[in-house]
């Protein structure tokens, strides 16, 4: 009886057709922890007052130089507030400012307003795009699934645009996101909500007003859920430019928080009860102020 011969064919990359469907992101994502400066004088006893190297308008003033065009629209997106004129208004005024001519606001109330042609267009149209604070909740909640948001993201994909949020409208751009927890809570395990974000990061929880609010154990509690997360602390007038899906560059006054805990050597989450103190050891801690870089450790094309 013949011998059956082995099959000496190369063995194929199982991922190598993913990542053929998983270019990397012609768009930037700015996310900024809150707080950003407008132009009004700094509150006495504030990070920006006390600051020495604090530059007026930094941050939207960086938001509105890397847009790309001769006349370029931003649209001001206040969808996760419930005041979204007041939300606004800041912004309508500071961009046409700081050079922008067309500036205009979109605001969805309903879900159904997320599809229609109308919000289609100014999405197609526009270069910049600005989520406003608020309840990232009701980011999700309206824009989760919509036309809207799918036609976003292939814009962040393959346009050269650039989508900047601050607070709520930051947080909403990672998955995992935080939606519930006490400033100074997240010590005892399930003390903090999260849910799918709007994912233009993925394997990223961003939390915003970070040292302001003393928000650092929250964020160890996160990624205590899944170690090959990670977190970053934006705090008040604070922000990360993302370029290529995973090159940081930290802008403003402040410091950027960063907690990695892959190569953590102890984590009792899912041992522990509810309401009870977690533990989790060796995480690396880095604090990076304005002008350091920062790469993301997973880059985009490996986000199946």
């Amino acid at each position: 009886m013949p011998t059956k011969k082995k099959n000496s064919a190369p063995k194929q990359d199982p991922l190598k057709g993913h990542r053929d469907t998983c270019p990397t992101p012609k768009g930037m994502l700015l996310a900024v922890g809150g707080h950003e400066n407008k132009g009004e004088t700094p509150e006495r006893g504030s990070n920006q007052d006390k600051n020495r190297n604090f530059a007026p308008e930094a941050i939207l003033r960086r938001f509105c130089e890397e847009l790309k065009g001769n006349d370029p629209l931003v649209l001001v997106l206040p969808i996760a507030s419930t005041e979204p004129k007041e939300a606004a208004e800041d912004y309508l005024e500071v961009f046409p400012r700081l050079g922008i001519k067309r500036v205009q606001v979109l605001d969805v109330r309903e879900r159904e307003d997320a599809s229609s042609e109308a919000t289609l267009d100014l999405i197609n149209e526009a270069t910049g795009f600005y989520f406003t604070g608020g309840d990232q909740l009701r980011l999700t909640g309206l824009l989760g699934g919509t036309k809207m948001l799918i036609r976003l993201k292939e814009r962040y994909t393959y346009d050269e645009i650039l989508i900047g949020g601050t607070s709520a409208g930051a947080s909403a751009l990672s998955t995992p996101m935080i939606y519930q927890g006490l400033n100074d809570a997240g010590f005892r395990k399930g003390e903090i909500s999260i849910t799918t974000g709007l994912q233009f990061m993925h394997d990223v929880a961003i939390d915003t007003h970070f040292i302001a609010r003393g928000r650092i154990a929250r964020m160890a509690q996160i990624i205590a859920t899944n170690p090959s997360c990670l977190g970053l602390g934006l705090e008040e007038d604070t922000a990360i430019l993302v370029r290529n899906g995973y090159d940081v560059e930290v802008i403003g006054s402040g410091l950027v928080t960063i907690l990695e805990a892959d190569e953590c050597t102890r984590n009792n989450i899912y041992e522990i009860n509810p309401d009870t103190p977690f533990t989790i050891r060796d995480l690396r801690l880095h604090f990076l102020s304005a002008g350091e870089n920062y790469q993301l450790p997973i880059p985009p094309e490996l986000h199946l």
